[in-house]
């Protein structure tokens, strides 16, 4: 016999979870006390629930396991909806545990009671409550099971304080969870037609999304492409599944992508999309999005099969299991039967030596944010993992990083969830200890989350923070630059010329980490090589740069991506 907080302890043990994430609270509290005596978890006391979530994304992102975060009830479970939307939009396996208030107040609006079960079976994959002890270690064992079967996600298990506190039978499942849909069998017909499309076209372009990440299939994409000979856009949650470097990759679609990627997707004959779910950020005016391809449609999960984009040849399976059989699909067809990618190499490589991937200098004469992350990735390399947040950092972030390997990219893709950056960086800190860990943020989304640094500082978890700071909501007065008039409605965060407030460095050396301002070009290497050589705490490097950055190339939101412009007096077409 033990309690239901002790089964739920006993339980994560099982499933080999060993890092936590989370917050203690009233309804939470018996399974907490369990929790101080487990030997193989640890805990990690985050400074607000949100975090808790953000970090357990991070966390399995860099794993490919699932991320684990626990809160009370009431505020405590309502803080983490953000979270489990963002896992949810993005794909990402999570296990997140709940305290409620006794089964006997339930309904009676007992304090700090909220319905999170019903509040949040719109942002997972399902949410279960518990009000028996005994059913606790079926319950997580099927929730875990769930959270990574098929399409990856968010799972919340919500708990009553009274099944903790009860005893009961410890009776680990002997069978399996209950049946998820299987989608590691892959239909011979489909692959076949598949390859047959792939073989007739003469303009193919693999359209690679976040699901093959999800799906720890980097490997086998990159043999597809080589057999197929065919140019590679990887999304912005796919970026680092096919690495930059390599001759096929055109770089990343979509309303911030690359020329050569834009328009390679708009005049393709045939669309190989893998893991990727025709976003509109991707696709802009989906009635002209690519009217002359056909499409190929390989994703684990049925319902985005033809939501958007009708599939000509779709396939319901795995991406790491189906993606070998279509490659060895091409590779059985005879070279004489192949149509020729010359004539579309030698176009988009026009493309490339036209419209290259560039910034021009501040207005100014403030150091323009390209730069600096364009610096921190060539000094710290490829190896490293970055996280951002939301706005124009996470987008020159996704063009001027180093991609060049999977797994290495945190970035908030579906939901935009500002604050993002500095929690996942922590989870992936803890799950990569001994990877240097970056989170690129923007001085926004920074002061929703920055209290997580107290939790870094605190648990010895010694990430690195990059401050894109331009004292505005960017992206917001971006688009008040070039749509409505320069009226800039509540985008300035602070004084420009004035001292800043907050005062980064004074905030960080506040939270226990150390501090570094760069406010002129010539301070940026010796600003990222001292952060680089610091170990043993977080650092903070608040880089003041220009408010007039914009982030180019740019399809404004509403016109096809026909009309995507170069640069602000640019567009693709002109010369």
């Amino acid at each position: 016999m033990m309690t239901g907080a002790e089964a739920v302890v006993r339980s994560l043990e099982r499933l080999g979870v060993r890092d936590v994430f989370g917050i203690p609270g009233g309804s939470i509290l018996p399974t907490y006390d369990a929790l101080l005596s487990s030997s193989r978890i640890r805990h990690v006391l985050v400074r607000h629930e949100q975090g808790a979530g953000h970090a357990a994304e991070g966390y399995a992102c860099t794993t490919g396991q699932v991320g684990v975060a626990m809160a009370t009830s009431g505020p405590g479970a309502t803080n983490l909806v953000t979270a489990l939307m963002d896992a949810q939009l993005d794909s990402v396996p999570l296990l997140v545990i709940t305290g409620q208030v006794s089964s006997h107040v339930l309904g009676t609006d007992a304090f700090q009671e909220a319905d999170i079960v019903g509040m949040t079976l719109s942002v997972t994959k399902h949410s279960f409550l518990v009000t028996d002890a005994a059913d606790i270690p079926t319950v997580l064992a099927h929730a875990h099971s769930l959270a990574t079967a098929g399409r990856p996600g968010p799972v919340l298990v919500d708990i009553t304080k009274d099944a903790q506190q009860e005893t009961a039978p410890f009776a680990w499942p002997t069978s399996n969870p209950p049946d998820h849909p299987e989608r590691g069998r892959v239909r011979h017909s489909q692959v076949r037609r598949a390859a047959e499309e792939i073989a007739g076209a003469h303009r193919p372009v693999l359209y690679v999304g976040g699901g093959v990440v999800r799906g720890r299939a980097a490997d086998e994409l990159r043999e597809l492409a080589e057999v197929v000979g065919a140019p590679v856009v990887t999304t912005l949650n796919a970026r680092g599944a096919f690495p930059d470097s390599h001759p096929l990759a055109l770089g990343m679609p979509g309303m911030h992508g690359t020329v050569p990627a834009v328009l390679g997707m708009q005049r393709a004959d045939l669309l190989i999309a893998v893991g990727a779910r025709f976003d509109e950020r991707v696709t802009g005016v989906r009635s002209s999005f690519a009217p002359q391809a056909r499409v190929v449609h390989l994703d684990v999960d049925p319902a985005e099969i033809s939501k958007v984009r009708h599939a000509d040849t779709p396939i319901v399976a795995h991406v790491r299991s189906a993606l070998p059989q279509l490659a060895q699909a091409v590779r059985s067809i005879e070279p004489a039967d192949r149509a020729s990618l010359v004539p579309w190499w030698d176009e988009l490589n026009r493309l490339r030596r036209d419209f290259p991937l560039g910034y021009p200098p501040a207005s100014d004469g403030r150091i323009p944010a390209q730069q600096v992350i364009q610096q921190l990735g060539h000094l710290t390399g490829p190896e490293a993992i970055y996280a951002t947040g939301v706005g124009q950092h996470q987008m020159w972030a996704a063009q001027f990083l180093p991609f060049e390997r999977p797994y290495a990219w945190l970035s908030s893709g579906g939901a935009g969830t500002m604050g993002y950056a500095i929690p996942a960086a922590m989870g992936a800190k803890v799950a990569a200890p001994g990877r240097v860990v970056w989170a690129i943020d923007g001085d926004g989304s920074f002061q929703m989350t920055n209290q997580e640094l107290a939790t870094c500082a605190i648990e010895g978890i010694p990430l690195k923070v990059a401050v894109i700071n331009n004292s505005s909501l960017g992206m917001i007065r971006q688009w008040q630059t070039l749509f409505y008039g320069q009226r800039y409605s509540h985008s300035d965060l602070g004084p420009e010329r004035q001292a800043p407030i907050p005062d980064v460095v004074g905030l960080a050396e506040a939270y226990g980490c150390v501090g570094l301002r760069v406010e002129r070009e010539a301070q940026i290497d010796a600003a990222i090589e001292t952060a680089l050589g610091i170990h043993d705490r977080p650092v903070v490097i608040d880089f003041v740069v220009s408010r007039d950055s914009m982030v180019w190339p740019m399809v404004p939101q509403g016109v096809s991506n026909d009309q995507i412009r170069y640069a602000h007096e640019r567009s693709f077409g002109e010369e």
